[in-house]
């Protein structure tokens, strides 16, 4: 019985005849990522920076101008320098003499120093967003291994059009590249059962680029380990037993000292001489945690990080859930917010394609590759203080489209048509809602809670408003509202004169001076108390903006 569990050997898919177009499947994925291309680079074309991506971008210039990694200790430097090869190319204006902390040499950066922030966060983005195709091409090439072209093209479809990817694909943030190197890196593990010399070392490096990205990717390193000493194994079971052991344990050891020296060789481009001096405060990790960091094999720099990661943690933010404003983290709140902001009918493919992998005999090899890596690492990031959005949980649309591409081999004869039939159309279906949301894909939620006007009323921060909408709001008051008083309470990294926008924070007066256009980000009217509610009590709400930011009459 294990044995047919863990059997590696080829699924084999039916092919009756050879395709009568062959140009047909590299056409439709052609299609697919180029759709997906136009909705990224319109979002990121029209999106001010987000809260974080300053943070990224200006982190990013000390890293290549200064060589130091003084800024943003609590992420390690492979992403930034990805988004940091971006903005390069822009040419922007350096100014080394400012000092600051890691949020205000960013707005520097991008609104002191001359430059143009629009541009430059557009080249800044465009490394992510081709990062973001390119594993596309991997979920399309899992899942086609796994069951044929047409199981690739549905995983794709999927990938392509989910509003998650496509909205933190199209930001200069580190979510979706360490989430995609982690599915490359179970890609080559799969592959590592018929090559193990060739997948296995780059099933390391790309888990390596991972850890190197975000330190969230380390609840991982197990779980590939166990994969790549499971796909080593069954390729020399029938060597005996004690030599299949040892070469399990040497598949599992060289995925992992790759990694490493991944990690190390990432902070060694940014610094070859590794100095590391922490401008802001380290945490004492205390524990099985701390014990945990002094045992991680990478730099110090990347350990203090884990400790202002666990600082992190023990810190108590505020939550907002279906209307709930708490204190803390709630351990739902995860897979409440993916049932709010995953098209339906790509949430019916998710469930039929697990049910799929594991039922149907040819397939429940790839188990523990696609199911295993997506449950452990939501069950850690659901362990998570900070209830911000499905950022956290990206890797979910990626693994499960693989999975959901299997739908497509259940039963035979009339079953496997009906099969075909539903999926085909659950996928235009999915197609349809990404289809309507755009360009407003960060406040994305599906039909069944209201679509994305009224995604602010469920959840808020990276799920809703993250600060993205300061250029649109420049130009609906300038179209509809020139020449009247602004107040604005902006939850954002933007500065909002640079976008023309001249108003007071009308926290800062009595009420009764408040008169005329009252603006307030969303993710600031679901956490509002004393002054603010009232203010928003005694308003009008008369406009929108990009469905994350609300104009009201006072």
């Amino acid at each position: 019985m294990a044995r047919e569990l863990l059997d590696t050997r080829p699924v084999a898919v039916e092919s009756p005849q050879p395709p009568r177009r062959p140009w047909l499947v590299p056409l439709l994925v052609v299609v697919l990522l180029a759709q997906m291309a136009v909705a990224m680079v319109t979002t990121a074309v029209q999106q001010t920076p987000t809260i974080d991506e300053p943070v990224y971008v200006g982190t990013a210039a000390v890293h290549l101008h200064e060589h130091s990694l003084r800024l943003n200790p609590e992420h390690p430097p492979l992403g930034k320098l990805v988004v940091g090869a971006g903005a390069a190319l822009a040419d922007p204006r350096y100014d080394a003499s400012f000092e600051g902390d890691q949020g205000q040499v960013g707005r520097h950066l991008l609104y002191e120093s001359g430059n143009d922030p629009w541009r430059l966060m557009l080249y800044a983005r465009l490394p992510v967003i081709v990062l973001t195709l390119l594993f596309g091409l991997v979920v399309f090439a899992f899942a086609r291994e796994l069951a044929g072209p047409a199981a690739g093209l549905t995983a794709l479809a999927l990938y392509c059009f989910s509003p998650d990817l496509i909205a933190h694909g199209s930001l200069a943030t580190l979510d979706v590249p360490a989430a995609g190197f982690l599915l490359t890196s179970v890609w080559l593990l799969w592959r590592a059962r018929l090559r193990p010399r060739l997948y296995l070392p780059l099933a390391g490096a790309a888990l390596g680029a991972a850890l190197a990205t975000k330190m969230s990717a380390l609840p991982a390193v197990p779980v590939l380990m166990g994969l790549a000493a499971a796909s080593v194994w069954w390729g020399a079971s029938g060597l005996g037993r004690r030599v299949a052991l040892r070469r399990a344990a040497v598949g599992a050891a060289v995925v992992a000292l790759v990694a490493v020296a991944v990690v190390w060789a990432t902070y060694l481009v940014v610094d070859p001489r590794l100095r590391w001096a922490p401008e802001q405060g380290v945490p004492v990790v205390h524990g099985l945690r701390g014990l945990a960091v002094e045992l991680l094999p990478f730099p110090e720099a990347y350990r203090d990080g884990m400790r202002i990661q666990f600082g992190f943690e023990d810190q108590p933010w505020q939550g907002f859930l279906f209307g709930r404003l708490y204190t803390g983290s709630l351990w739902y709140y995860l897979p409440a917010a993916l049932l709010v902001k995953t098209p339906l009918g790509m949430l019916v493919l998710w469930i039929a394609g697990a049910v799929a992998v594991l039922w149907v005999r040819r397939l429940r090899p790839a188990a523990p590759y696609l199911l295993v890596p997506t449950a452990v690492l939501l069950a850690a990031a659901m362990q998570g203080s900070r209830d911000f959005g499905t950022r956290y949980a990206v890797f979910v649309p990626m693994f499960l489209a693989v999975a959901a591409g299997c739908v497509l081999v259940v039963g035979s004869g009339r079953v496997r048509v009906r099969a075909v039939a539903v999926t085909a159309a659950l996928v235009v279906f999915v197609a349809v809602s990404s289809l309507r949301t755009f360009p407003y894909y960060l406040p994305y939620s599906n039909e069944a809670f209201g679509g994305p006007a009224k995604t602010h009323l469920r959840l808020h921060d990276a799920a809703v408003d993250w600060g993205q909408d300061l250029g649109r709001l420049a130009d609906r008051l300038r179209e509809r509202y020139e020449g009247e008083r602004i107040w604005l309470v902006y939850k954002g990294s933007g500065v909002p004169s640079s976008y023309g926008i001249e108003a007071t924070d009308p926290r800062t007066v009595p009420a009764r001076e408040v008169h005329g256009l009252l603006v307030v980000s969303d993710t600031s009217v679901a956490k509002a108390t004393g002054h603010l509610a009232d203010l928003i009590d005694s308003s009008r709400p008369i406009d929108t903006v990009g469905h994350s930011i609300t104009i009201y009459r006072r």
